[in-house]
């Protein structure tokens, strides 16, 4: 297990620490390449060779997409207990991304006879990336599709790999049932993106792609990049717990664990200037191997010694500065004054406060989106929003007088760049 003092750490280890598990895909790429071309010569039949390689699994061509008896068949196959977590988590979700919908337009005069604005509309589509590597994912549809639903994006479309039996989980129709949404096509991986950014004979071509998945996903999202927007980028999971010798031992053990169990290459540190507490939540994380199953468990003994871990620092001031500049997807606050040290953290997906408000709640159903910047991007990305799925277009109205007063002021900017033709609009215009 990983246990650093941050002054003490080498250049090598603060940079490993800092550049989590964003590996060298230049392999995947590669691949990426091939496949992409090969999806854009042959269409569905590639997709298909593809997904029986790479899946395993044996479709025909009219079984990639999901058919609307399979919906109501997932939704009814799910749990009453999983039906209600579903429909309770939508309703949150939905209440929250409601909040943040815009004006749809907007108008201010800035002078006399010179009037400006904004108006908002929904992009023109959308395909929602739903993976499946290491279960199904329900709440990722959720916080997908929701702010596209909000949104009134006309055309939204989803992929997801197909399971084993060559459908999608249950769970994955439920939410698409709840949320509304009817086109899904059973597809994953490079051959996903390749076949929304190009079209098929069966699966349309898409303006954006937005949602997590793993390397070969991600590859293809940059090879395509030039065919498709790509949306945020979202990689391996990772999470800070900020605490201090407030803080509950207990429940910092428990929260620590809950992104490592994501995957080998997710990240999850606790940073604090503690060592007692420290020294309290190693002997209970410990205590907690025997509650989970042996898979997750070694997921997380092996975040925890290779990109996770524990960070000590010398004061609160330098754990957060360590946060800030290290920019967490998810992070906790468990300080004993957690909302004054919300005004000091700048840099993070998501902020959680208090003892009672694990990333559990907020991954699932709290309502704020859980899909988020990871790899120190939050200090340039924010969560996915209804703003992923809107676009603005400005808007500008001048009158004759309006015009006359500005007259010569645009045509000393023209000239002043070299502009003829932006010269003459102003100067001869009756």
């Amino acid at each position: 297990m990983n246990i650093y003092k941050l002054k003490e750490m080498s250049k090598e280890q603060k940079s490993f620490i800092m550049k989590r598990a964003e590996m060298d895909i230049s392999e995947q790429m590669k691949l990426a390449i091939e496949v992409s071309d090969d999806i854009k010569k042959r269409g569905d039949e590639a997709v298909l060779e593809y997904t029986a390689k790479f899946d395993r699994v044996q479709l025909a061509q009219d079984r990639i997409k999901v058919k609307p008896e399979e919906i109501e068949a997932g939704y009814k196959n799910c749990s009453d207990e999983v039906r209600e977590a579903i429909e309770y988590a939508a309703k949150n979700i939905r209440d929250f991304h409601e909040k943040q919908m815009p004006e749809d337009m907007w108008f201010t005069h800035v002078d006399n006879g010179i009037m400006v604005g904004e108006k908002t509309t929904p992009i023109v589509d959308v395909c929602l990336y739903v993976p499946r590597g290491k279960g199904s994912f329900p709440s990722v549809l959720l916080m997908l599709g929701i702010p596209a639903v909000t949104a009134k994006v006309p055309k939204i479309v989803v992929v997801t790999p197909p399971n084993e039996q060559g459908n999608v989980d249950d769970a994955i129709l439920c939410a698409a049932k709840v949320i509304g949404i009817t086109e899904i096509y059973k597809v994953g991986g490079i051959q996903a993106v390749a076949s929304v950014a190009y079209g098929t004979e069966t699966i349309p071509k898409c303006h954006k792609i937005i949602g997590p998945g793993n390397s070969y996903a991600t590859a293809a999202k940059r090879v395509l990049a030039s065919h498709i927007d790509a949306g945020l980028p979202a990689g391996p999971s990772e999470s800070i717990i900020l605490c201090d010798e407030f803080a509950d031992p207990h429940k910092v053990a428990l929260d620590w664990m809950i992104e490592a169990e994501h995957g080998p290459d997710s990240a999850a540190l606790i940073v604090t200037h503690s060592k007692e507490l420290v020294d309290k939540v190693l002997p209970i994380v410990e205590g907690q191997f025997s509650k989970i199953s042996p898979k997750r468990a070694d997921f997380v003994r092996t975040n925890f010694s290779t990109y996770g871990g524990v960070i000590i620092t010398d004061s609160l001031e330098e754990s957060i500065e360590f946060v800030n500049d290290y920019a967490p997807e998810h992070m906790e606050v468990m300080t004993q004054n957690p909302f004054v040290t919300l005004e000091k953290i700048n840099n993070a997906g998501e902020i959680l406060l208090g003892d009672y408000t694990p990333i559990t709640l907020c991954n699932f159903l709290m309502g704020p989106n859980a899909i988020l910047p990871t790899g120190g991007f939050a200090k340039t990305y924010s969560s996915v929003s209804v703003f992923d799925f809107l676009k603005r277009s400005s808007i500008g109205y001048v009158s004759k007088e309006g015009f006359e007063s500005v007259r010569d002021k645009a045509y000393t900017f023209a000239v002043t760049e070299g502009f003829d033709t932006h010269g003459l609009a102003v100067k001869e215009r009756k």
